[in-house]
């Protein structure tokens, strides 16, 4: 994220808008928005310790100051900031985080904290603050505002957990809840920045998008950081690989055994080779050669040996003599007149010889 050029200096700007306030009020200002040469941001409780006043006595307080700040001369002889602020806003789409508003102007804490106030005096500004679905954010146009929030609710209701897109594919899918919203809107950037407004949508270490609650972005633990390993490797890997990816990807220790135990525990993961493991949702079945041929059987009827080595191989990595050797086992198979194999029924196993 580039840093914005702003045309005044903050400091200088918000000096000359509190001059206007009694020095109680300013002092109570300065503390409130982090302005003085401490960046931290004072709460109303140790305002009023300080001074010896209620909480509410300092809120009072405040918006007396915000109010007496916009009808003084020195505020309308800002205006000029005001509108560069408006536009910066409107360049970022009309709508933006705070954390991400102020970080894009300055990564110095107290500059941050001069532009907060100036948001918060500024009268073309309107704060919405955090709640179950947003984050705080900022923007200049309420309409515009109603209208993305309306598109990310109905873009996250049809997300299921499972969901893991690239940012593309996000976008493009975000763009069909838009409709309503002017075009010049809809670039790459804007679209990114809008959707980081919402907390029920985020993005992984590996930059896919989906349910921010799903554990393909909110990753927590070695089985989640394997499976997004396997995901983007496309095809299966061994256990000994999937570690170093993890250390490699994410910074954490991965160790071989740890990362072996871990995969074998999780349904996601399918053992298809000596080590080798893919992921289920790719279609591969779990269980030893032996219960990959009975299932095939079960879903395609009897079959040749060519044939069953054949979609054997599709299934595991492993040696078509390894197949052949399953099946002349006569516990489980049997092959028929035609040379097809038939899967021994469970109740009949203690019958064979």
């Amino acid at each position: 994220m580039s840093i914005a050029i702003l045309g005044f200096n903050p400091k200088q700007s918000v000096k000359r808008i509190i001059a206007c306030l009694p020095n109680r009020a300013r002092e109570i200002i300065m503390s409130r928005y982090g302005l003085g040469k401490d960046d931290k941001r004072m709460t109303l409780d140790s305002i009023g310790k300080a001074y010896h006043i209620t909480r509410e006595r300092v809120r009072q307080i405040e918006n007396y100051a915000l109010v007496n700040i916009r009808k003084s001369e020195e505020y309308k002889k800002e205006k000029a900031v005001f509108v560069e602020i408006e536009n910066l806003i409107h360049s970022l789409g009309g709508v933006v985080v705070e954390e991400d508003l102020l970080k894009l102007v300055s990564k110095d804490k107290i500059i941050q904290n001069h532009i907060h106030f100036l948001l918060a005096v500024g009268e073309p500004f309107k704060k919405r603050k955090e709640d179950e679905e947003f984050r705080h954010r900022w923007h200049a146009n309420e309409e515009l505002t109603k209208k993305v929030e309306e598109a990310l609710r109905n873009l996250y209701s049809n997300l299921n957990n499972q969901d893991l897109l690239p940012e593309s594919e996000m976008i493009n899918r975000f763009l069909k809840h838009l409709e309503e919203v002017s075009e010049k809107y809809k670039n790459h950037e804007v679209l990114k920045r809008w959707l980081k407004l919402s907390k029920n949508i985020g993005q992984n270490a590996l930059g896919d998008w989906g349910s921010a609650h799903s554990p393909n972005i909110r990753t927590k633990g070695m089985r989640d950081y394997a499976f997004l390993v396997i995901r983007k490797h496309g095809s299966p890997i061994h256990f000994r690989e999937v570690a170093k990816e993890i250390a490699r990807l994410f910074n954490k220790k991965a160790h071989v055994a740890t990362t072996h135990n871990e995969l074998i525990k999780d349904s996601r993961f399918v053992l298809v080779g000596r080590g080798l493991y893919a992921l289920a949702e790719w279609g591969y079945s779990p269980g030893v050669v032996r219960e990959v041929i009975r299932e095939m059987i079960s879903k395609n009827g009897p079959l040749t040996k060519d044939q069953i080595i054949e979609k054997v191989l599709r299934e595991r990595y492993v040696k078509k003599n390894t197949i052949i050797v399953n099946l002349q086992n006569p516990l489980y198979f049997k092959r028929d007149r035609e040379g097809k194999y038939h899967s021994v029924p469970e109740n009949k196993k203690d019958s064979v010889v």
